[in-house]
């Protein structure tokens, strides 16, 4: 039981790494957090929640796993190499893939409850 909770050191420990590091994990976190007082204002369905923290959650993982493949690659060998370019790469792609879709579903989600506001 020790080693399952010590577990959760580790993996918050990871967290506040990847908060204080990571540039990129720091601008979705904060778009994440004007996100909250959005979902609370606005009247949104279930799914429309649950969809949001999902997109949340998928963005700030795969930044996590990004900076960890960085730093795994990094410690390989710091000369270039054309395949850990291109994993890099790759992780960075995951990221931005994830990130543009979420933004998309951001704006599907509460693109008519901005408007409707305004058009108030």
């Amino acid at each position: 039981m020790k080693a399952f909770f010590k577990g959760f050191v580790f993996a918050f420990n990871g967290i506040k790494l990847l908060i204080a590091t990571e540039r990129n994990a720091r601008f979705h976190l904060f778009v994440a957090f004007l996100l909250i007082p959005m979902m609370i204002y606005f009247p949104l369905s279930q799914g429309e929640v649950t969809t949001t923290i999902l997109c949340i959650s998928l963005v700030l993982a795969a930044e996590a796993f990004n900076s960890a493949l960085e730093r795994l690659a990094n410690r390989i060998t710091s000369e270039h190499d054309n395949l850990i370019g291109q994993a890099k790469d790759l992780a960075a792609a995951a990221v931005l893939i994830l990130s543009i879709g979420s933004a998309i579903i951001g704006l599907i989600i509460y693109l008519p409850h901005i408007i409707q506001l305004f058009s108030s």
